[in-house]
């Protein structure tokens, strides 16, 4: 189901100037009855999809055309009396996402944000108050009652099929078959027969699959069982039976070995678009192009699908859906190991790689042998606690386009919603979680959050070697997009990509260890960030956006040394909120550079809480430089550096409190960076069975 819409049921959507009027907002009978524009009125309040550990909220309005409402958060467990602070959610409003022909979105007024880190399967209340010094119509207090999503297990007491393969000779389980398809189905071959098999399992079945090798030749056409029992030709699995979200079709290893499923070089091993709550555990994949098969753009994809402790090697893509109605996956505690040059680094673009083609047999561009290991679309999703590494990306989410029910805009097109109206809303990418991912050497990012929508959490992840940029939103269609508490070192490209105009990303406690550059931004916000150089570019800090509203502050810097200019502010000119003409003609933004921290905070007003830092705030990090070639494409591990803060370093208590981000400081004010002085340290990759 779509959390929080029923009440949407049967309501149309008003379309101004291509953006819908916000469902249950109380639209004066009259324009005598209505309230000055810059008040605001409360309309609908949007629960998303719950995942494990967050809870995201979308509350649209009107009015407030000064910008100067808020919505303060509150949360706690149902049963407790007292209330704790969470983020204040994100104002969102008349930002637009523009790439010619690609996507045109102008997001509606609202505003957005999530609870987060809370815990799995447990109920909470969340209350929600806003206000506005130019006064609130309507109701300004919202209390609901939301319960975290469970981790997805196998049903206990369910039925159990064993199965084996060729050759097993010893004691066998029953019910016993040789391959799993013939356990899945009730009939399974390596003919035309392949087809007439019918799902045997049912929602709250487990097949559990006994160690060895499932290998087999899609070329022969055969009735032997050790020959082939998938489908001709292609060699897939298909699966076509759904589980529930109580009752998952489990497909986990049985313990007494490894288990492998080799798809000898076939498009797509595991097929299961057709089939809802698939659940692999213990699983190695490998020998194929796409392991998992789990939506196609436009056409179909599955709901519900887990993958835990799991392991992915010799693939192109490891989980892949661009469908927007897939949603719910949890793909967690696996390790992705591509096919990329495991050596060196190397992107897919860019002169500073050049120089490398034919150097010990590398080749510019260099082949992309594996694409990504996990690319998603839709809501709800969770990648956490992987291990991802030798792909061109690691996880994205699809860059999609427009999203369903909205239409871009260009020559021959036609005109449409720039915002998808309310049947669709089950079809965003809202409320999706990656966090606690150690991923290493991409070709390009380690993470995109390009085509995502509200609420994308992106949290205390360890981004090692990337040749682009690790914090990649291009764009981004409204926010808030949360980087939390991430650490990123050793990208020669720089650290950020914004594009077309991304609008509501927020970058709260990160250590970023190369330049940060925005090339087209809106309604962008820093806090609590360090900021260290690579050389990948002169200033250390530099944003171009179309609103006013973006902001910067207590962050801290270590501009390169004898750059003539460290930061650089292009913005609307003074007095004027937003100017997206730059969009699709000539800029008509206020460019501004300063070669110092002090000069740059005292003329445009930002960052003057801001402090100047050095490398020796940390325990041990080598300052890296993008210039050098002799040293630009060696790789780092983890035990290369120590992003630990030094006791009394410049860093630390120079931060502002974040509720739900910086709770549990040690100090008389939250540090900056992503590890807070004297603090646990997060957990990167898979965790133990």
């Amino acid at each position: 189901m779509w959390w929080g819409l029923a009440c949407l049921c049967g309501l149309g959507a008003v379309l101004i100037a291509g953006v819908p009027t916000p469902l249950g907002a109380q639209v004066p009978a009259s324009a005598a009855d209505a309230p000055p524009p810059e008040v605001v009125v409360p309309g609908e309040l949007v629960v998303e999809p719950p995942t494990l550990i967050n809870l995201g909220f979308e509350w649209f309005i009107q009015g407030d055309t000064n910008r100067n409402a808020s919505v303060e958060v509150g949360y706690r467990r149902q049963g407790v009396a007292d209330w704790s602070p969470a983020l204040p959610l994100l104002r969102i409003g008349g930002e637009r996402i523009y790439a010619e022909s690609r996507v045109d979105v102008v997001l509606p007024a609202m505003f957005a944000g999530s609870v987060i880190d809370l815990e799995p399967d447990t109920a909470y209340e969340i209350r929600m108050r806003m206000t506005d010094p130019d006064g609130v119509r309507g109701q300004a207090e919202r209390v609901v009652s939301v319960r975290t999503r469970a981790e997805p297990t196998p049903v206990a007491g369910g039925r159990i099929f064993h199965v084996y393969p060729h050759g097993h000779t010893g004691p066998k389980q029953e019910p016993a078959f040789e391959g799993l398809m013939c356990a899945y189905n009730f009939w399974c071959a390596g003919t035309d027969w392949a087809t007439a098999g019918r799902p045997r399992v049912r929602p709250g079945d487990t097949v559990l699959v006994h160690a060895g090798v499932y290998r087999y030749d899609r070329y022969e056409y055969t009735n032997k069982p050790h020959v082939n029992r998938t489908v001709p030709l292609e060699g897939t699995y298909y699966l076509t039976a759904s589980g529930t979200p109580e009752r998952p079709i489990a497909i986990t290893a049985a313990g007494d070995g490894e288990v492998v499923f080799d798809g000898n070089g076939n498009f797509a091993l595991f097929d299961v678009r057709a089939a809802d709550h698939t659940y692999f555990e213990g699983i190695t994949f490998r020998n194929s192009e796409i392991a998992i098969l789990a939506g196609t753009q436009f056409l179909m994809g599955a709901t519900g699908l887990t993958v835990k402790h799991s392991h992915f090697q010799n693939v192109g893509a490891g989980v892949f859906t661009n469908y927007a109605g897939s949603s719910g996956f949890y793909i967690a505690d696996n390790t992705f190991i591509g096919r990329n040059d495991p050596g060196h680094l190397i992107g897919w673009d860019g002169a500073i790689w050049e120089p490398f083609h034919g150097v010990n047999g590398q080749v510019f561009p260099p082949r992309m042998a594996s694409y990504v290991a996990v690319k998603l679309y839709g809501p709800g999703h969770i990648v956490a606690y992987n291990h991802i590494a030798h792909f061109h990306d690691g996880i994205n989410i699809e860059t999609y386009g427009n999203p369903d029910g909205s239409m871009p805009s260009g020559p021959g097109i036609g005109d449409g919603p720039r915002y998808p109206t309310p049947e669709y809303w089950d079809r965003r990418p809202v409320a999706i979680d990656f966090y606690n991912n150690y991923i290493t050497n991409s070709h390009d990012n380690p993470i995109e959050a390009d085509g995502g929508m509200h609420n994308i959490r992106i949290m205390r992840n360890l981004f090692l070697n990337h040749p682009s940029h690790a914090f990649c939103n291009q764009p981004a269609l409204g926010g808030p997009i949360y980087w939390i508490r991430n650490i990123a070192y050793n990208l020669p490209a720089g650290s950020t990509r914004l594009t077309a105009g991304s609008a509501g990303v927020v970058f709260y406690n990160n250590t970023v260890l190369s330049e940060t550059a925005v090339a087209a931004g809106s309604n962008v916000h820093w806090r609590n960030n360090l900021m260290l150089g690579q050389h990948a570019a002169p200033a250390i800090f530099s944003v171009r956006t179309f609103t006013n509203y973006t902001s910067s502050d207590y962050n801290g810097f270590r501009p390169n040394p004898k750059a003539e200019t460290s930061f650089e502010w292009t913005s609307p000119s003074t007095g004027v909120a937003t100017d997206f003409a730059g969009l699709s003609g000539p800029t008509t933004l206020e460019a501004r550079r300063f070669a110092t921290l002090e000069e740059y905070s005292r003329a445009t007003g930002q960052d003057r809480n801001s402090v100047l830092i050095d490398f020796d705030v940390f325990v041990r990090v080598p300052p890296l430089d993008a210039r050098d070639k002799t040293t630009l494409q060696r790789l780092y591990g983890p035990g290369d550096l120590d992003v630990r803060l030094r006791p009394a370093s410049a860093a630390v208590d120079r931060g502002v409190v974040l509720p739900t981000v910086t709770d549990g400081f040690t100090g008389r004010a939250p540090d900056l960076g992503a590890l807070e002085y004297g603090s646990v340290l997060p957990h990167y990759g898979p965790r133990k069975r």
